[in-house]
């Protein structure tokens, strides 16, 4: 690795502590007041700083982070330091403080041949982006700015490489996935971000234990790439010596817990999607899968709009209406705010090309796509199609585009969907329902199939258009049809793409800025960027 000046004179500096016996990387610190929790304090509490020049601080507070910035004043040295909850001033006066060596406190030690006072160790050997511990009081400067006057100070871990020059406003995104850490650090909004991305989570976990959900965990490695239509990852197990895919969904097990008695079951998983890259799709993404017993999708559509009211209620610093960018850039409202519109999928798709997608069987591919090609429609890899995934790329170009909205889309194609159940009043259309927002499409839901010998049936179409290289049909899986045929309730189920929603929410353009470390191609050597001198 490449080091600037800089890093290299904070290398020596550390090698000189280590070798004066200082402990440079601490093994713990209890006893850590937050930052926020400090600054909240009665200012009955602040002392007078005459005083406390006069005389040592009485220790009433201590904390311990990251030192954001530092400057010597002759006898003094102001700086920031930052915890998890926010930033406070410091100072250290000559004379008046002790330097804990991670062993002992001591008033000076010798460096590199030379006795430095606790002072000049915190003058010169604390540096920016080194974590410290301090103790002391607090007092206000004369520009009323909150301050520890520090008495007692450790260091905790040393900095070997200050923040990139470039760093500061960076507007590289490449650079800011890469090392998200140090955006994280320099960029509060991003920061927060992640904060009530956490916290997000943890409200939608509230919100199903309050609905009686039970949280299960199923596999990731699968025998079959089922349970939705994308093209895998595929991975080789060296002890079974078998092909496994990474999970697309956990449908098919979540679906056989349900043959297990459990009545609502719910997983907050990772899957994987072989698919392209673009500001709304990315191959690894965080989702919540449920299934419920004895519902059906229009029970699921009225369960999306409470868990949304739910959120709102819940996360106050959320706002129903945000704003987002459409496909030509153009800036528009939404609005969060329940009831939602219902978009009826066969009818808005024939009012706006002129095409009936539910008359079309399983291998008419031949005749919807020249349909398609007569309304003067064209999307890439169309003539390699069969007709579930034409169907679903013609409704992605001529319908959802123009969905800004949060929509329910429902009555699906029974083509579309081998693990929905069919509608008993129209058997050509399916009970399914998406969410769709400025485009994208955030949640599905089906009322589930739960006839063994129809999913059999419609798994063998589907391993027949695999094999005319339909790489994003579904694979079959006839344990899943074993489980199946012991007795599978009615239910139905539910799925939700975390990123997209929390993106839309929270007004990202693009996934990957709330993701903390979205996957990225490696550096290749002699590409890295090196270290300014």
């Amino acid at each position: 690795m490449d080091y600037s000046r800089e890093s290299l004179d904070r290398q020596e500096k550390i090698q000189n502590l280590k070798d004066a016996g200082v402990i440079c990387y601490a093994n713990n610190y209890r006893g850590k007041q937050d930052i926020k929790d400090i600054i909240a304090t009665s200012e009955s509490q602040y002392k007078d700083v005459e005083k406390l020049m006069e005389s040592w601080s009485q220790n009433t507070f201590q904390t311990a982070g990251r030192i954001m910035s530092s400057r010597g004043m002759w006898k003094l040295v102001f700086g920031k330091i930052r915890d998890a909850s926010g930033d406070i001033q410091f100072c250290f006066a000559k004379d008046k403080v002790v330097f804990n060596t991670g062993k002992e406190l001591v008033s000076s030690i010798v460096l590199a041949w030379e006795e430095k006072s606790a002072f000049k160790v915190a003058e010169k050997f604390c540096q920016v982006w080194d974590y410290i511990w301090i103790k002391g009081d607090l007092f206000l400067t004369k520009h009323w700015e909150l301050t520890i006057f520090v008495n007692e100070f450790q260091i905790l871990s040393k900095a070997v490489r200050p923040l990139p020059e470039k760093f500061h406003g960076l507007t590289d995104k490449e650079s800011i996935y890469r090392q998200r850490y140090l955006d994280m650090i320099m960029d509060e909004e991003s920061y927060k971000r992640f904060v009530m991305r956490s916290r997000f989570i943890k409200t939608l976990r509230d919100f199903y234990d309050n609905n009686s959900f039970l949280e299960v965990e199923t596999p990731v490695l699968g025998n079959a790439a089922s349970g939705a239509a994308a093209a895998p990852f595929i991975t080789h197990h060296n002890d079974f010596d078998e092909q496994f895919f990474l999970r697309i969904s956990p449908e098919t097990f979540l679906k056989r817990v349900t043959v297990g008695r459990f009545e609502r079951v719910v997983e907050f998983t990772r899957n994987f999607r072989n698919e392209w890259s673009d500001p709304s799709h990315i191959q690894e993404f965080s989702a919540i899968e449920h299934y419920a017993c004895f519902w059906n999708y229009e029970d699921n559509m009225r369960f999306t709009e409470e868990m949304f009211d739910f959120i709102f209620k819940n996360m106050p610093e959320l706002s129903k209406e945000v704003d987002v960018k459409d496909k030509m850039w153009i800036t528009k409202r939404v609005n969060f705010q329940t009831p939602w519109q219902r978009i009826d999928y066969i009818e808005w798709i024939k009012e706006v090309c002129g095409i009936d997608v539910s008359k079309y069987v399983i291998w008419d591919e031949a005749k919807l796509l020249a349909d398609i090609k007569s309304a003067w429609i064209q999307f890439e890899w169309m003539d390699k199609m069969v007709v579930p995934t034409l169907i679903d790329y013609l409704f992605k170009k001529v319908l959802r585009p123009s969905i800004v909205w949060p929509a329910f889309v429902y009555n699906y194609p029974k083509t579309m969907q081998p693990l929905a159940r069919q509608n008993d009043e129209n058997p050509s259309i399916v009970e399914q329902f998406q969410v769709v927002v400025n485009g994208w499409e955030i949640i599905k839901a089906y009322s589930e199939l739960v006839d063994p010998a129809i999913q059999k049936s419609n798994f063998d179409a589907q391993a027949k258009a695999k094999d005319m290289w339909d790489e994003e049909a579904t694979s079959g899986d006839d344990d899943f049809v074993l489980a199946m045929e012991y007795g599978m309730p009615c239910q139905s189920g539910w799925w939700m793409w975390i990123e997209r929603v929390f993106s839309l929410l929270t007004e990202q353009e693009n996934l990957r800025d709330v993701v903390l470390f979205p996957l990225m191609k490696t550096e290749k050597q002699g590409e890295s960027k090196k270290e300014e001198v």
